[in-house]
């Protein structure tokens, strides 16, 4: 990179200068260039055999990105006219850090940002540092929940006075700090700090509308608390799934680690299926004549929720499905413990049922039941991940092959029967293929027989 930029004045700046002095990871590499972005944007792609493209036409940003390395380089201009001013315009003390590309790689840290870093502390540049950009509040908590630092008091004081302003932001810029927010190890950190400082109410006012939202006597909290321990208990599993899941947690590994949509993979999503699977419990909420509360409907309410949700944040439609499908099913799986052990048929309707993430509410409902404290809880656990356990082999060999095949056609099946093709056809092959689940089916005279019989 110095080869291909050495006619350029340039600066390492923000991200790539703090993450290097806390010996971290540096794959997003940030420059500011006291000349012309795009010239040094094509001459490092150029050396690097990478695509080179612009990322904003209002700021004059360009990205280049090295496949080989897995690494990015942003160039933008310098903002100001010294590094230094270009410095003062950034968001906190820990970004606002530059090394010259080509200088004696002496420190430039004009606002104390490695004092900050060795004492773990986000402090905002000024009182400026939010109203140029409404994002930067939420930025904080995403900053906290990956670095594992907290803000400082004066910085607490500011972000939560410009909390209500974060909306202002773009959807796309919001859901993407959110997604980082959410995938960090500290998530359950930063999710804390966004709700203490007021940026949860304001990103996502289903979640703060969960606070006081008392349950009943199988829970030991209230609905918004529950919602953070699921997400806490979703991310134990993660590291827990030999224990848990046995001959099936290789194969699951795999598939959670497999790209969904908007830079998450599946894995990474169903956090976001945690966080989000109870948001219709406030409005569904109510009460027996013996006391009990209910919140029947919550999770078809729950799955109109997130679908708006995801059109307000301007998610790609595959990621909306994905979370409204393990919101809408996220309770099959308890309702079938009771019945345990199931019949073939049984599991037939529950995979048919939760598909197409029937792998990914399998291991979410254990998350939901862990979180779930209350009367007879223990025993409620261990029944429920025993189920989950079997079922989690059924889901993993349903994703991988798909509904069995029957040993005929439909229009075989027509024929056989001297039916006409419509609704009844279509009534006997969907029995046809619950049948060969459960393996009462293996070939096309046994498939005719037992539809001569229905």
């Amino acid at each position: 990179m110095i080869e291909a930029l050495a006619g350029e004045r340039a600066w390492l700046v923000g991200g790539s200068v703090r993450d290097e002095l806390l010996g971290r990871p540096v794959v997003d590499v940030d420059l500011a260039v006291a000349g012309d972005p795009e010239r040094a944007a094509r001459a490092l792609a150029s050396e690097l055999r990478g695509p080179v493209f612009r990322l904003s036409e209002a700021f004059g940003a360009w990205r280049v990105i090295d496949r080989k390395a897995g690494r990015t380089y942003d160039f933008a201009p310098l903002q100001g006219d010294s590094i230094e001013s270009d410095l003062a315009k950034r968001d906190f003390t820990v970004n606002a850090m530059a090394r010259e590309l080509h200088g004696d790689g002496e420190l430039i840290d004009p606002h104390g940002g490695r004092g900050d870093l060795d004492s773990r502390v986000l402090r905002v540049v000024g009182p400026r540092a939010y109203e140029e950009d409404p994002l930067r509040p939420l930025r904080l908590a995403r900053l906290a929940a990956e670095l594992g630092f907290a803000p400082e008091a004066e910085t607490e004081r500011l972000t939560r006075e410009a909390a209500p302003r974060v909306t202002a932001a773009a959807p796309e810029r919001t859901f993407a700090e959110l997604r980082r927010l959410v995938i960090a190890d500290g998530a359950v950190d930063g999710l804390r700090l966004s709700d203490r400082l007021g940026l949860l109410g304001a990103v996502l006012p289903e979640l703060g509308a969960l606070h006081g939202v008392e349950q009943s006597q199988y829970h030991h909290l209230d609905v918004f608390e529950h919602t953070v321990a699921v997400l806490e208990r979703q991310i134990e599993l993660e590291g827990r799934l030999d224990e848990v899941f046995g001959d099936s947690a290789p194969p699951l590994r795999e598939l959670l680690g497999e790209p969904l949509a908007d830079e998450l993979t599946r894995g990474q999503g169903l956090r976001f299926g945690a966080l989000l699977h109870d948001v219709g419990k406030p409005a569904t909420r109510g009460m027996r004549p013996d006391g009990r509360i209910t919140f029947i409907g919550h999770d078809s309410l729950g799955e109109e929720m997130v679908r708006s949700l995801c059109r307000r944040l301007r998610t790609s439609e595959r990621f909306s499905r994905f979370v409204e499908g393990l919101t809408r099913h996220h309770l099959v799986l308890g309702f079938l413990v009771r019945h345990a052990p199931l019949d073939r048929r049984v599991v037939y309707h529950y995979l048919k049922r939760t598909a197409p993430v029937e792998v990914e509410v399998t291991l979410l409902s254990c998350a939901d039941r862990m979180a779930t404290r209350g009367k007879n809880a223990e025993r409620a656990i261990a029944a429920h991940l025993e189920l989950a356990r079997e079922l989690m082999g059924e889901a993993l060999a349903w994703r991988a092959s798909g509904p069995p095949r029957l040993p005929l056609r439909g229009d075989e099946l027509a024929e056989g029967l001297a039916i006409e093709p419509g609704p009844e056809l279509g009534r006997l092959l969907a029995q046809l293929e619950e049948a060969a689940f459960a393996g009462e089916v293996g070939s096309r005279d046994e498939a005719l027989e037992l539809a001569r019989r229905l």
